[in-house]
């Protein structure tokens, strides 16, 4: 099985309705280690990619880079940088293609994480969305069934979010409250819980 720009509009259709969902979720948890617009920042440019959907062409970097582009439009906030970053990496390794491997996944994922890493000067373990990017990466490899893939990348967000919940964070605006930030989950990793999830239609 693959891919193609006809799943990618419905994942964004899922993600747009699990973005309304947790709207005040994620704007309360930003709100208390952030700037708390993180639900404002998703729920706009999950909106923004799927006024965009219906005009995707079927190559699937170009459309991967029409999304970015389509969430960068909405908002400046350094998540919202980040998810573009990654969308562009995905769509730089997709370009002229109109579908993709569930084995390539895994390196999709990976890929997202690298770039994003690159941009944010973060470092795996600081509790942040990089933890959850490289925990759905490792999980996803060597996958080729769609529902065992799924199941194992919404599973390792959730899981990397609840395994560094008792981590103090110390990358980003989060580490200027230190040891206060043990026991609180990061939003951007709550947030990724929740988009990896709706991607798979697993939430």
């Amino acid at each position: 099985m693959t891919l193609t720009v006809s799943d990618l509009r419905a994942a964004i259709d899922r993600l747009v309705v699990a973005m309304e969902r947790d709207f005040d979720l994620l704007n309360s948890a930003d709100g208390t280690l952030g700037d708390g617009d993180l639900g404002v920042t998703l729920s706009r440019g999950s909106k923004a990619m799927q006024e965009a959907a219906p005009g995707l062409p079927d190559d699937l970097g170009q459309a991967l880079l029409a999304c970015a582009q389509a969430f960068t439009r909405t908002s400046g906030s350094s998540y919202g940088t980040l998810m573009a970053t990654g969308l562009m990496s995905m769509a730089k390794a997709l370009k002229g293609r109109t579908s993709a491997e569930l084995g390539e996944i895994a390196g999709l994922i990976a890929g997202a994480r690298d770039a994003m890493q690159a941009r944010g000067k973060a470092e795996l373990g600081g509790k942040t969305v990089l933890d959850s990017l490289d925990a759905m990466a490792q999980a996803a490899a060597g996958l080729t069934e769609l529902t065992a893939l799924a199941d194992a990348v919404a599973q390792a967000a959730a899981s990397a979010q609840v395994a560094l919940r008792d981590k103090p964070a110390t990358v980003g605006r989060a580490r200027i409250f230190g040891e206060k930030t043990i026991g609180m989950d990061d939003p951007g990793m709550l947030a990724m819980t929740a988009i990896a999830a709706a991607i798979t239609g697993r939430g």
